[in-house]
């Protein structure tokens, strides 16, 4: 769904904002899972297969950030093992989606081979929410991240205005 389509002017955004109004008068975590639940139906609505790839990396890097939190004060050796692993499994996640079919085209081109492998696609919004994840996990491990609730930490990632088209946030900063 594109900004600038009728059914996010018409449709999208007046069910969103209104949701969001009536919630948060009940309280701030409704609103802010109304929004979250808004900004993974945005991202949906376009490429429905990679919603899943998107939640999957929101939980594993949400378990990897309440680690570093809860061991940043006792061990800064295991909190950095902790940060190193979210940020490898950011830029794999990031490298796989956008270098597999290069280097698989390459490897045949060289090789002379035809390797019938399924082109991989790439998720719309993939590097934003890769560095977004990434900054939370560095503000995480530097102690800048004083509250972190699952809610909070989903919209933080999937904010819709931002999902596609960046720019990269900071957790501070939502």
């Amino acid at each position: 769904m594109l900004f600038t389509t009728g059914t996010f002017v018409l449709v999208f955004m007046p069910i969103v904002l209104v949701g969001f109004f009536l919630l948060s008068q009940q309280s701030h975590a409704l609103g802010s899972a109304w929004l979250f639940l808004a900004s993974l139906v945005f991202y949906g609505y376009w490429m429905p297969e990679f919603t899943l790839l998107l939640l999957m990396s929101i939980g594993i890097n949400f378990g990897i950030g309440m680690r570093v939190l809860k061991i940043r004060g006792m061990s800064l050796t295991s909190a950095k093992s902790w940060l190193a692993l979210g940020i490898v499994f950011n830029l794999g996640l990031l490298g796989y989606f956008k270098y597999a079919n290069f280097f698989v085209d390459n490897l045949s081109t060289v090789f002379g081979v035809h390797l019938s492998v399924v082109k991989v696609i790439l998720p719309i919004g993939i590097s934003f929410y890769c560095f977004t994840q990434i900054a939370f996990l560095v503000d995480t491990y530097q102690g800048k991240v004083k509250e972190a609730r699952w809610v909070h930490y989903g919209l933080f990632v999937t904010y819709f205005p931002h999902l596609i088209a960046g720019p990269v946030l900071h957790h501070s900063q939502m």
